[in-house]
């Protein structure tokens, strides 16, 4: 095989830098827009993957950067910032500043280096700060700001963290107002005409206490994406919830089983009659893996085929098997061998790549190494390493626009 293009990366993550929304907002919601504040405490972990700073100058006290912004006060975390590869002794959830982060979390000309040296031409990137479909904007009381900081967000992420990176190596992701399925919609379009093509939703809005994609709340939203060809992206936990167990599982368990959130996400999609009433829409699903959607896929024909018996109105809804419907929806891998050795099954032309950076746990910066072993390993072909690698993300989010054609 010849050597591996360059990778087209659909999720990665971006830290917003300190001074997004003062830079943005009217200087009189200053002090109640997001903004970083330095304190120095003890980390305590009220739950296993939750941190808590409690303020002082106590055995163990470390600097913070914690962003606040109304009621909340969120801390920054070695895990999400690369801050392990200088100082490996960190542990994922230890309290970090901003000079301790990696420069390619926030900063462009950084990231696009290290995009070079983990052979990625480009990326798609999710926010920290705001969540994985802008859960926090949508939790606070003062929706009036909420809608100006998602705004300022996607305008920055536009403008700035994309704006200028080349040939579309940084690929704008929005954000929209989850309280609102009418504001979304303009948010959609209004993003569309600044060149943005993804925009993050959430795999399950109920858990959010939304209504969920099967009450027709959102169909504004859906209409909108459908018609400027915006694609809608699901992270894993962007219902701010992750499957466990038990409260007493160690961390590792709901770890292991995080697959099951995009598990329940594509049963809703395929079964909901959303994708056969909006023809153009496409979905990704991201850092679910794709190993498991065999059995699904089989499993929702087989409750299809049974309809007469148990929901006659199914076919009515979704005309056609719902496999059938598997051409736009997009999963993406970062180790998962089982899903690439069942690529006929789940459609090679719908697995992307993904390094995560930077993430504790990213590829970064061995993802061309990672991505060869998948490849010989699963003894994919030559085109069908260029699909996994850049070729459906170049299909997917329609990226011949930014001049990345094959």
């Amino acid at each position: 095989m010849s050597a591996l293009p360059r990778i087209i990366s659909v999720d990665d993550h971006v830290i917003e830098p300190m001074n997004l929304w003062a830079d943005r907002l009217p200087t009189k919601y200053h002090d109640r827009a997001p903004r970083i504040e330095r304190r120095r405490g003890t980390p305590t972990y009220p739950m296993p993957d939750k941190m808590v700073l409690q303020e002082g100058d106590g055995p163990g006290a470390r600097w913070c950067d914690i962003w606040v912004y109304e009621d909340l006060q969120w801390p920054t975390y070695a895990g999400h910032v690369q801050a392990r590869l200088h100082d490996p002794s960190l542990d994922a959830y230890v309290p970090v500043t901003f000079e301790e982060f990696a420069p390619g979390c926030y900063e462009q000309a950084p990231r696009l280096a290290d995009m070079d040296t983990n052979h990625v031409e480009a990326s798609l990137c999710f926010p920290t700060f705001a969540r994985f479909c802008g859960q926090t904007f949508a939790e606070r009381s003062d929706k009036d700001l909420a809608l100006l900081c998602v705004r300022a967000y996607n305008d920055w992420m536009i403008d700035d963290w994309c704006g200028g990176s080349g040939a579309g190596r940084l690929i704008p992701l929005t954000l929209i107002p989850l309280w609102d399925p009418q504001l979304a919609a303009d948010e959609v379009r209004r993003c569309a005409t600044k060149g943005a093509g993804a925009v993050a939703f959430s795999e399950n809005p109920t858990k959010l206490g939304l209504p969920s994609i099967h009450s027709g709340h959102w169909d504004p939203f859906f209409a909108a994406c459908a018609e400027t060809n915006t694609v809608v992206n699901m992270h894993i936990g962007s219902s701010s919830t992750l499957t466990s167990t038990s409260p007493d599982a160690p961390l590792s368990v709901t770890m292991s089983l995080t697959s099951l959130n995009a598990t329940a996400a594509l049963a809703d999609w395929l079964l909901s009659g959303i994708l056969p009433r909006y023809p153009q829409l496409r979905i990704a699903l991201s850092e679910g893996q794709v190993g498991w959607m065999p059995f699904e896929l089989e499993r929702v024909d087989g409750i299809w085929a049974k309809a007469s018996i148990w929901e006659p109105a199914l076919t009515s809804r979704v005309p056609e098997r719902p496999s059938s419907y598997m051409d736009r929806i997009y999963g993406c891998v970062f180790d998962d061998h089982h899903g690439l050795v069942s690529r006929d099954i789940v459609g090679m032309s719908q697995i992307m790549f993904e390094t995560d950076y930077p993430h504790a746990d990213s590829t970064y910066p061995n993802s061309r190494q990672v991505a060869e072993k998948l490849i010989a390993n699963a003894g994919l072909n030559e085109h069908e390493a260029y699909l996994l690698v850049r070729g459906n993300a170049i299909q997917c989010y329609d990226l011949a626009r930014f001049g990345i054609e094959k």
